[in-house]
C-alpha cells in the first residue's frame, strides 16, 4: 500500500487539506507583488534637466516658454530628456527661429520630473536617468539573482531539514528585508534588501508547492497545483489596485511586506510533511501530525488506531531503498532521473526567460501600466482555467507542451503587428503571457509529480534555479532589439516552442499516479515501462508475421 492510500484512509481531500493549502497559497499570491513591484516602484516618468540655480524665471511668467527656451525637442516634439541649453535661447520664442547648430550640454544640474503619475518612485528618488538608466534593470537583475540563490540553497536545504523550517524563515526573511527596502537611503543598500527579498521567493514557492502535493492525496493534486497559478494571477491583480491606490513607492513597498509578518506567525501551527519525515526516521511525529490530520477531517478513531507499526505496513515498501545521500549528482546518476532533469533545465529556462521577457517592462506598451497590469493578470484565469481542465482529463504533459508551443507561435505572430497598433499588441502578448503562465503553474506540479519524494525538494530547487537563470537572461535578451528588433521576438517564441517539443518527446506522464517515493522504485518503474514495450511490440511483429502467412519461428531460423 501507498501513502496516498494512508491519506485516503484519514479523509483523503479533507478539511485539514482545504485549509492547509489556502493558508499556503495566500502567502505565494502576495509573493506576485514582489515579483512585479518594480513595474510601479521603478517606472520612469516623463522628465527634462533642471535649469542652472542661477537662472531665472523671471524674465517670463510663462513656464512652457521657459522651457522651450531652455530645453531642447527631440525629433517627436518632446523635450529632450537629458539634454540641455548652455544658455537659455530666448530667440527661439519667435516663430522664425532655428535651434540649430545651438550649443547643448549633459543635464548636471539634475531632473525636474513629472509626477501626475507617480508622486515618487526610486528612479526619481535616485536619478536613474541618462546615463544611469542601467541602474533601473540592475535592481530587477540584483532581485533575480537573489531568486537563483535562493532556489540553489533552499532547496538543498529543505531536503536536508525539512519544508517547514525553510518556509518560516523565508517569511520572516521577506518580512523583515522588505519593510527595511521602504526606509533605506541608498539605492545599494536597496539593491542588498532586494537581493534578500528576491531569496527568499523560492523558499516560499518550492516548499508551499512540496507541502501541498505531499500532504495531497492522488486525486486532489491536480487542482491544488493549479491554484497555485490562480494565487499567482490574484496576486497580479492585488498589485494592480494596491499600485493604483498607493502611489508613492516607499508605501507600496511596505504595503506588500507588512503580511509576511502575519503569514510568519500562522505557519507555526502548519505540520511538516509526515512523507519527509518518514524518509527520515521521524516516524513518532510523523505519526503526530498524521494523527492531528486524522481530526481535522473528522477521522479521530482512525488516528488513535495509529501507530508507527501501523504506518510502516503503508510505507515500508516504498522507503525501504532511501538513500541517505543528499547530493547534486542524484539528479544525473541513473537514467531515468537524468532524462528528466536534463528536459525540466531546458523547459524551465524556455518558459522563464519568456515569460519574463514579455511581463517585467509594461511600459513598453504604451498603455497605462495599471489597465496593462490588471490585463496580464485576467488573462491568466480563463487560461488556467483550459490548463486545470485539460490537467484533469487530459494530462500534464500534453498540457504543457500545448501551452508552451501555442505561447511561442503568439510571441513570434505578435512581431508582424504593426507598431501602431499598441492595443492589439498588447492583447496578443498578453494572451502569450497567459500561456506562459499556465505552463508555468503546470510544470511546478510535473516536475513535483516527476521527481521521487527523496530528492523532489532538491529537484524541484534545481530546476528553479534554470528558471531563474532565464529570468536573467530574459533582459540580456530584450537587449538583442538595438541590433534587430525581431531578434528578442523570435528568441522567446523559438525557445518556448523547443521546451513544449521536449515535454512532448521525452517526459512521462504522471496524471492520477502516485507519488514515486525513491529513487530505485523510479528505476524499477522505467525498466517495467522498457518491457512492457518490448512485449508489445515482440506480440505486434508476430501479429503481422502471421497475417504474411510467416511462422515466428520459421522466421527466426
Amino acid at each position: 500500500m501507498a501513502f496516498t492510500d494512508l491519506l485516503d484512509a484519514l479523509g483523503g481531500v479533507g478539511r485539514f487539506q482545504i485549509v492547509y493549502t489556502a493558508l499556503l497559497l495566500l502567502p505565494c499570491g502576495l509573493l506576485a507583488c514582489h515579483t512585479f513591484l518594480q513595474s510601479f516602484t521603478a517606472a520612469t516618468a516623463p522628465h527634462h534637466c533642471r535649469h542652472p540655480a542661477n537662472y531665472t524665471e523671471a524674465s517670463t511668467n510663462d513656464s512652457g516658454a521657459w522651457l522651450m527656451a531652455t530645453i531642447p525637442l527631440n525629433q517627436h516634439g518632446v523635450p529632450e530628456p537629458c539634454l540641455r541649453y548652455t544658455e537659455p535661447q530666448w530667440a527661439l520664442l519667435k516663430s522664425n527661429a532655428s535651434p540649430h547648430a545651438v550649443a547643448t550640454e549633459d543635464c548636471k544640474d539634475g531632473w525636474v520630473y513629472d509626477r501626475s503619475v507617480f508622486p515618487s518612485t526610486i528612479v526619481m528618488e535616485w536619478d536613474l536617468v541618462c546615463e544611469a538608466r542601467t541602474l533601473r534593470d540592475l535592481a530587477q537583475s540584483v532581485y533575480m539573482s537573489g531568486v537563483l540563490v535562493g532556489a540553489a540553497l533552499f532547496g538543498s536545504l529543505a531536503d536536508r531539514l525539512g519544508r517547514k523550517a525553510p518556509l518560516v524563515w523565508s517569511y520572516l526573511q521577506l518580512a523583515v528585508s522588505g519593510a527595511a527596502t521602504a526606509y533605506v537611503g541608498s539605492f545599494s543598500a536597496y539593491c542588498v534588501f532586494r537581493f534578500l527579498m528576491g531569496m527568499t521567493f523560492s523558499g516560499i514557492i518550492l516548499n508551499s508547492l512540496s507541502l501541498v502535493v505531499e500532504w495531497m492525496p492522488t486525486r486532489g493534486r491536480t487542482v491544488a497545483g493549479i491554484l497555485l497559478g490562480f494565487s499567482f494571477t490574484l496576486g497580479q491583480l492585488i498589485l494592480a489596485g494596491m499600485a493604483h491606490l498607493i502611489r508613492p513607492w516607499r508605501w507600496l513597498q511596505f504595503a506588500v511586506s507588512a503580511p509576511f509578518l502575519v503569514f510568519f506567525l500562522y505557519s507555526w501551527w502548519l505540520p511538516e510533511s509526515s512523507r519527509w519525515l518518514l524518509l527520515h526516521g521521524k516516524s513518532q511525529q510523523a505519526v503526530q501530525n498524521l494523527r492531528k490530520v486524522a481530526m481535522i477531517n473528522g477521522r479521530k478513531g482512525e488516528g488513535e488506531r495509529l501507530t508507527i507499526e501501523v504506518v510502516s505496513t503503508y510505507i515500508h515498501s516504498e522507503f525501504a531503498s532511501v538513500r541517505t545521500s543528499n547530493s547534486i549528482l542524484d539528479l544525473f546518476r541513473t537514467p531515468a532521473i537524468r532524462k528528466v532533469t536534463c528536459c525540466l533545465m531546458v523547459v524551465w529556462f524556455s518558459n522563464s526567460v519568456a515569460y519574463y521577457g514579455l511581463a517585467m517592462d509594461l511600459q513598453k506598451f504604451g498603455l497605462s501600466i495599471y489597465l496593462v497590469q490588471a490585463l496580464f493578470g485576467i488573462i491568466d484565469i480563463p487560461a488556467m482555467l483550459v490548463a486545470t481542465t485539460t490537467m484533469i482529463y487530459v494530462g500534464r504533459r500534453a498540457t504543457v507542451a500545448s501551452f508552451l508551443i501555442l505561447a511561442g507561435l503568439m510571441i513570434i505572430a505578435n512581431m508582424f503587428v504593426p507598431e501602431d497598433l499598441q492595443t492589439l499588441r498588447t492583447v496578443q502578448a498578453a494572451l502569450g503571457k497567459g500561456c506562459l503562465a499556465s505552463s508555468f503553474i503546470c510544470v511546478y506540479l510535473f516536475t513535483g509529480e516527476l521527481y521521487p519524494t527523496e530528492i523532489r525538494q532538491m529537484g524541484m530547487g534545481f530546476a528553479s534555479v534554470n528558471a531563474r537563470l532565464g529570468g536573467l537572461a530574459a533582459p540580456l535578451v530584450s537587449t538583442l532589439g538595438e541590433i534587430s528588433p525581431v531578434l528578442p521576438p523570435v528568441s522567446f517564441g523559438a525557445t518556448s516552442v523547443l521546451a513544449g517539443l521536449a515535454v512532448a518527446c521525452f517526459l512521462t506522464e504522471t496524471r492520477n499516479v502516485p507519488l514515486v517515493e525513491t529513487i530505485a522504485a523510479m528505476e524499477r518503474s522505467r525498466v517495467k515501462e522498457g518491457l512492457s514495450k518490448r512485449d508489445t511490440e515482440r506480440k505486434s511483429e508476430e501479429i503481422s508475421l502471421q497475417q504474411l502467412g510467416v511462422s515466428p519461428l520459421k522466421e527466426t531460423i
